[in-house]
This record gives C-alpha cells, structure tokens and sequence, in this order.
C-alpha cells in the first residue's frame, strides 16, 4: 500500500491533539498547540484532555453533511432537488463528496485513538489513578470501535489500523472480512464497557452504558450476517440482555418532551448515552455546522447560512406519521407551524426596509398562482438564532449536541432482539419499550408488533439522525432482497403541502406532484471506496482476509 492513502488520514491527526480550545468542562482542558507526547499524560486532568478530541473535531467531516446525506438521504428520510442528490437518487459514486469525507472522518477517528490508546499506555505518568488512565484507554477504544461500527456498515470489508506507526513500513495492508470487522468492534465496545466508569467523570463523557448500549446494537446487526433471512440467536440474546441491563441500570430516562431533545439548552440530557460534543465559537471543526445546511432560510439563523430552502422531508417519510405524532414538528417543519422558542426576521409593514423579530410562523412559498409548499423543511439541530440560544450561535457554529445513542434506541434494540426470528412478539418488556416511545409521541399503543413496526418505529423516533441508513443495513444483512425492494418501492419524488390555516397551523393536505423512484441492487448498495483512495492504495482492490486478533 502506498503511504500517501492512509497516512494522510492517520497521521494528520496521530501527531498530536488538535483541538486547541474546544468547548466548556472537558472540552476546554485540551492544550494549546502542544505536542500530544511522553511530556503530557502527568496527571490526570492531562490524560483527560488528551481524550477531549474524539468528542468532535475528529468527527467533523462526517457530521458536516454526510451523516444526514448518507444516514437519511439514502434511507428516504431527507429530499432534495439540488442538494444530496447522489446520495437521496442512489447514485452515490467513488467521488461522490460525502463519500471522501465520511471516509476521511472515519479514519481520522481511528487515527486519534489509536494515538491516544498509544500514549495513554505508554508515557502516563506515576502520579496518574490507575482508573483514569484505564478510562482513556478505553475512551480510545471506543471510539475505535464507533469508526469501524461505520465503516464496515458503509463499505464492507475494510482495513483494521490498530497502530499508526505501522504504516510508515507496511506495504501490504489489505482489507479485513467484514465477520472479522464485527469481531473487533465487539471486542473493542466490550473493553470499554469493562473500563469505562458507571457514571460520566466529566459531563457528555461516555460511560459503561454508552459501551453496553453500542455493543448490544453491535450485537443485533451482526446477528443477521449471511442472507439467509436468520439471525443468530447467540447475539440476539446478547443483545437483548446487553439492552435490558442499560435500560435497568444506568439511570437514563426518557425525557417527557420529544421536541425538548433537541433544543440546545438540554444537551446531555437524562436520555443522552453518546453524543458528540460541540462549541460555537471553538476553532473551525469544533462547532456543530448542520444549521448551516439544514435550516430553510437565514431568517431563522441570523446570519448568511441557513441554506436548506431545498431540502425536507421525502413524501415517503412525510406519509409514516399519524396526523397528530408530536415527533413531526419536532423533526420537519410544516407550513404554519409555530415555534415559540425559536424566531425569524421578517419585513415589518410600517417601517419600510426595516425588520421585526417574531416567534417563527413557518412561512408558505408562493408558487404561481397558488400557494403551497413543496417542502415539509428540517426542523431538528436547527435550534435558531443567538438570541433563542444564549447567544450560542454564530454563521454556521452552534453547539447542539449531535445523539449517537439515546435511550430510545436502546429501547428499540431490545424490541427488535426480543422478535429476533419470529413473525411477531407480544414480549411484555418489548411492549412496553417500544409503547412508551409511541405513548410519548401521542400515537396509539400496540398489543403486538412486528419488524415491520419495529422499522417504521425507528424511522419516526430517529428521523434526521443520521440512523436510517443503518437501519437498512442491518437488515440487509438477514435478509437483501426485502430491502432492495423497500428502497425501490420509496417514493422521493415532490408533493404539495396546503395548511388547514396559515398560523397555529393543526392540519394538512399533502399531495404528491412527480413520482420518483431510485432503485439499488446489490451491486451498488453500500459506498465505493474513495477513487483518490483506491488510486493511493492499490492494495484495496484486493480481496479481504481475515484480522489476526
């Protein structure tokens, strides 16, 4: 393999951290351009620092557009005419932007763990509590594992880079076997769930719980490997008792409000387990910048981003949700919607020129001589402007914390373990999970449910979370034929939306305008590689072997 494909990811950020001043608590301990070395893990708030980049600069490039290009686009979550395109058309090619950067993300995180893993174990210091440097370890192992939890899921067989220093002489790194990938993240999350503490040494630092929660998902995806419409049963045990004891034991809640999940000022809240931590005004790469894409207009933002006029909801994901499903407004904005706690710019009628800031009324578009919108726009990580967030918001900074697991999902992974193999379950702790989510959303509870339920569950609960495309995978794993057919049979074509009133707005008329369907085959279901990367790396093209453990 030639050095200039990984290495560019590895040691870019295996030098050193580069996080200078990154966010409140934790986050601000990183030093200030120094070289991460033998000098630096003398105590224990050093060792803490160290670990403070894998919470977001690292995963930067994949949260900026590519986990709602890929984890919603391609799911049939999110619709565009201009933006996501490949990714929303199934279209998605080897240079496709979203496919370097998630790329480039995912292995800039195994690069920082790795470093950390590295000096963490090597150069702490005496005066350091045994538990603390374990704690770091860990933090990198996890990490670790987050990165190939993705990785394997969007391309396959990937390489396995446990250590950096290895490829400044290693010329015949390959790609590992996707079986062996699902055993080192299995390894890898049960490490930090047997080092990590019970309860956060710093706020937003993950836990046991967050370990046991991503190893029990862990375990239900690698469950169906093989296509044979079975699932292991080993793992989906492990992953329902795994699921049942973080529910049980670590202390999360479900908060009562849907729609306050996703506000700034609850960030790491009772139902957070792993959320990737931001600061608004840190260096570049340290912010949350998804307002930026994803907002409908800088109306909404108070500066020159907010250029999500174009993208919103598929109709096929507009047409899951019952009518009075709190978890609508919550994720997508609809025309006459009514936002107290976020406000907008708008012309005021006696002042010429001049604007008023009001509570947000989401607007109608006029389009000829009717009046309608043709986009239900996106709604959550847009928190609004300064003003509705402590001043915590500038031109493409905020820093609402970005869920990589909540107690929701947990819940869901029990109910899915619980079905595994059968055609339906009445599981008593199933329902009750899986109900609780529906009771809070203010839809209906069902006696018994089923994988399709299950699906359309965590299509609604997680909507815009990155977490749709994984879904898909995971059941592309058991069974493919079923899942080429749901993507084939998704409508992304355009639709009107008319509101029953143009404020307060409590009901719509939503119509489909132009059918569009974008079918996959199995040849073309998970990402290329990068081409600059398979042109760097020849050796990729190879096919995978099994890791040494």
């Amino acid at each position: 393999m030639k050095k200039q494909s990984f290495i560019r990811y590895i040691l870019l950020l295996g030098c050193g951290v580069l996080l200078a001043s990154c966010s409140k608590d934790f986050l601000n301990r990183a030093p200030e351009d120094a070289i991460v070395d033998r000098n630096f893990y003398q105590t224990a708030d050093q060792v803490l620092a160290g670990t403070a980049p894998l919470y977001n600069i690292v995963w930067f490039a994949y949260n900026d557009k590519a986990s709602h290009g890929i984890g919603d686009g391609r799911a049939g979550v999110l619709m565009s005419g201009s933006y996501q395109v490949e990714n929303i058309r199934m279209q998605t090619t080897d240079v496709t932007p979203e496919v370097y950067s998630s790329w480039t993300a995912f292995y800039n995180v195994v690069a920082q763990s790795n470093m950390v893993i590295y000096n963490v174990t090597k150069y702490t210091g005496a005066g350091v509590p045994e538990n603390i440097k374990q704690m770091g370890i860990a933090e990198g192992r996890f990490m670790r594992a987050m990165a190939y939890y993705y990785l394997v899921q969007n391309w396959g067989a990937v390489p396995i880079i446990t250590d950096n220093n290895t490829l400044l002489t290693d010329t015949s790194i390959t790609r590992n076997t996707v079986e062996s990938i699902w055993e080192f993240i299995v390894r890898e999350f049960q490490f930090a769930a047997d080092n990590l503490p019970a309860t956060p040494a710093q706020k937003g630092r993950v836990t046991k719980w967050a370990a046991k929660g991503m190893l029990a998902k862990s375990y239900l995806t690698r469950a169906g490997l093989g296509g044979t419409g079975q699932r292991n049963q080993e793992d989906l045990d492990k992953a329902k008792a795994l699921a049942q004891d973080v529910i049980a034991n670590s202390g999360a809640r479900l908060m009562p409000g849907y729609e306050d999940l996703f506000l700034m000022k609850n960030n790491n809240n009772s139902e957070s387990l792993f959320a990737l931590q931001w600061k608004y005004d840190g260096d570049w790469g340290t912010q949350n910048s998804v307002q930026a894409f994803l907002a409908f207009g800088s109306e909404i933002t108070g500066f020159g981003d907010g250029w999500g006029g174009d993208i919103g909801a598929s109709l096929d994901q507009l047409q899951l949700y019952a009518p009075n499903d709190k978890r609508l407004k919550a994720t997508f904005m609809l025309p006459g919607m009514h936002y107290s706690y976020i406000h907008q710019a708008v012309d005021d009628p006696d002042n010429p020129g001049k604007k008023i800031v009001q509570e947000l009324q989401v607007p109608w578009r006029w389009q000829g001589q009717e009046r309608y919108n043709n986009r239900a726009w996106v709604k959550k990580y847009v928190v609004g402007r300064p003003e509705d967030n402590d001043g915590k918001v500038t031109g493409q900074h905020t820093e609402i914390n970005t869920y990589m697991l909540r107690l929701a999902d947990v819940y869901l992974i029990y109910a899915e373990a619980a079905l595994g193999n059968a055609a339906s379950t009445n599981d008593v702790l199933a329902l009750q999970y899986y109900n609780a989510l529906r009771k809070r959303a203010d839809v209906g509870e069902k006696t018994s449910i089923t994988a399709d339920d299950i699906y359309r569950e965590r299509r609604l609960e997680l909507g815009m979370e990155g977490q749709a495309w994984y879904d898909l995978v995971r059941m592309y794993y058991h069974s493919p034929a079923k899942v080429i057919r749901l993507i084939g049979e998704q409508n992304r074509g355009t639709y009107k939306i008319v509101p029953d009133k143009e404020t307060n707005a409590t009901a719509w008329v939503i119509t489909e305008d132009v059918k569009a369907f974008y079918p996959v085959t199995a040849g073309n279901f998970f990402l290329p590689i990068p081409a600059v990367e398979l042109s760097a790396a020849p050796n990729l093209r190879k096919p995978p072997v099994p890791y040494k453990f």
